[in-house]
């Protein structure tokens, strides 16, 4: 059996390491500009504009007359079917230009706003909760014969009601594929009671009137949904609409709403062909970086993972090929389903999964590229100030977690204290969560006071008065003094040479000065010139300065012999093997560390000569 010899791992040189390091730095901004054009590229200015216009036709629209019934301003049944029959149908319904001229096929479709194509027709659903489904007191069951709770997928009502001929009387069950919908007082599901609307506008009319003389919103409803799309062909975005009523069962209603302006059809104009070669090298690079990673999990096994930044990195790679995935997913289901959804006019064209899933992508990416912002502060060390950062967040995190864990005590116990005080008053109180985000506003200085004070006019002024104290004056100052004084310490050890041997500035500036060098637009300088430049210079700052010939020759001796030990012991070329030492180089220790002591015998000579010139002044 052969003897084993270890392999020594080769410590790269300077030169080696800063190669690696600006191709690494290179390499990665490359990606990043990528990965910028390819976040862009799928939104525009347009998608606002238009989710604008949209919005402000079906919800600011009054109703017609002295009322100013709105869709945002709806609180009764009575509003909900005042703007059905007003703004939402005039809204839907663009038969003519202003002056009353035809400018297309009515059977086609309507065009909102004259631009807008309405793809299929609009639909309406509602879903229900059975009777009973609440437990009443005893003491009013004598009172109170119907009992509806609120909604779940446990108490829905599937049976049919009113004239019970068509859809809109009988229950549909829902489609698999389809997102359920997250309302204010409840999570929803698809299907329901639905109808679709006509092309022609005086049939949609009947149809609202004649649900509304038959009473199709009953006490069991709990949430109605109006649903309809758009294609704006000059700009190429789908707007997909939902307009949402919610009936709690504390009565009354509350309206929400949601306007998706995406794009679906992903390749039509050279612009959007560059955009795909961006996505095909972004591919690339998710290859070539996951090869990277691992390599490095397999060559360093279990030490890979004791850095934040391969954390980072994995991170980063898992967002990236979610993003890979849900993309390819949207284009696969829009080329499945667009044609299906566009072949009937005459049904509803169900464009809010498709919409669903994009919104989520366009979700994953802007997180992608957010990470991969923050993963420059890897290469920080090209500039002093930004190390200096760095240095002093890595260093007093441990602080700021003991610190963290003090702050979200204090600031939980007023979270649950102005839930359970004000909660039923106001609204930002009105949940757990929303009196953590309320209080966060305080902090930021918006608040409101004279609501918390009409709440509890003995405990609303205490609860904001010591709030502010502890959480304001108290923490937020008790954080920054452990930011100041890490920074401190930090800007100190600098001061005194403790900086990063590493950094990356330098490199940058070394090789620029070499590259200028080789073309001859430099002359070229021996590193025993600026050696001694420097020396130089250093000198003559110390005579300025005050200092004797003798102090600044032994300084000089002092820099010369350090230099020569350090060369020796910590340079990065020497092997990992042992290596003895010798009786000549332990002699050269010795003398340097008696030296030292020399040195710093006589510095506190002089700091003891100057603290008594210092007393001698005081008195």
């Amino acid at each position: 059996m052969g003897t084993w010899t270890p392999q020594h791992k080769p410590h790269y040189g300077r030169e080696v390491e800063i190669r690696t390091t600006l191709q690494e730095l290179l390499l990665y901004l490359i990606f990043l500009v990528n990965l910028c054009i390819l976040s862009f590229g799928m939104v525009n200015p347009h998608m606002y504009y238009l989710n604008k216009v949209m919005s402000s036709l079906f919800l600011d629209t009054s109703v017609g007359g002295d009322e100013r019934t709105n869709f945002k301003s709806i609180r009764s049944i009575t509003d909900f079917w005042k703007f059905m029959e007003g703004p939402l149908l005039e809204g839907l319904y663009w038969d003519s230009w202003y002056n009353s001229e035809k400018l297309y096929d009515l059977k086609n479709s309507s065009r909102i706003y004259y631009e807008n194509i309405l793809l299929g027709v609009p639909r309406v659903r509602q879903l229900k909760v059975r009777n009973n489904t609440c437990k009443v007191y005893s003491s009013f069951q004598s009172l109170m014969s119907e009992c509806y709770d609120r909604y779940t997928s446990g108490n829905e009502d599937l049976s049919e009601f009113g004239l019970k001929q068509d859809t809109e009387w009988t229950y549909s069950a829902p489609r698999t594929n389809s997102p359920w919908h997250w309302g204010f007082v409840g999570v929803y599901q698809n299907g329901g009671y639905m109808f679709t609307l006509s092309k022609l506008k005086s049939e949609t009319k009947t149809k609202f009137i004649n649900l509304r003389l038959n009473s199709w919103i009953t006490r069991g409803t709990r949430v109605i949904f109006i649903d309809f799309s758009l294609y704006n062909a000059n700009v190429n975005l789908f707007c997909i609409i939902r307009l949402v009523a919610e009936f709690p069962a504390t009565g009354g209603i509350l309206t929400s709403w949601q306007f998706y302006s995406v794009k679906l059809l992903r390749y039509v104009s050279y612009y959007d062909y560059f955009i795909a070669s961006c996505e095909i090298t972004f591919c690339i690079f998710l290859i070539v970086f996951t090869t990277q990673e691992i390599k490095n999990i397999s060559e360093f096994k279990y030490a890979y993972f004791k850095s934040i930044w391969n954390w980072l990195e994995l991170l980063l790679l898992a967002l990236c090929f979610v993003a890979v995935f849900l993309n390819s997913y949207c284009i696969i289901q829009v080329f499945l389903l667009l044609g299906k959804l566009l072949k009937n006019t005459e049904e509803y064209s169900d464009f809010y999964f498709l919409a669903y899933w994009h919104i989520y992508y366009n979700n994953i990416i802007a997180i992608t590229i957010f990470f991969a912002w923050i993963k420059i502060f890897k290469f920080i060390s090209f500039n002093k100030t930004m190390s200096q950062l760095s240095s002093t967040l890595s260093r007093c995190i441990k602080d700021i977690v003991g610190f963290a864990i003090m702050f979200f005590i204090i600031f939980f116990a007023y979270a649950q204290l102005g839930f359970l005080v004000f909660g039923s008053q106001v609204d930002d109180f009105s949940t757990f969560h929303n009196s953590i985000f309320a209080q966060f506003r305080i902090v930021l200085g918006d608040f409101n006071f004279a609501g918390i004070q009409q709440a509890s006019r003995i405990l609303g002024p205490i609860y904001f008065i010591t709030f502010i104290f502890f959480v304001f004056f108290v923490l937020l100052n008790m954080f920054l003094a452990i930011i100041n004084d890490t920074y401190s310490e930090v800007k100190a050890d600098y001061s005194i040479g403790r900086r990063p041997d590493f950094e990356l500035g330098k490199m940058i500036k070394e090789s620029y000065h070499n590259v200028l060098e080789k073309l001859n637009l430099r002359k070229p300088q021996k590193d025993e010139d600026k050696k001694n430049m420097k020396s130089g210079d250093l000198a003559e700052q110390a005579r300025r300065e005050g200092f004797d010939e003798n102090e600044i020759q032994s300084a000089e001796r002092m820099k010369k012999w350090k230099a020569r030990l350090e060369k020796k012991y910590y340079s990065t070329e020497i092997q990992d093997d042992y290596q003895p030492v010798t009786q000549q180089e332990f002699r050269e220790l010795f003398l340097y560390a008696v030296e030292l002591e020399k040195e710093l015998h006589y510095v506190s000579l002089k700091l003891n000569r100057v603290m008594r010139k210092v007393s001698a002044l005081q008195y």
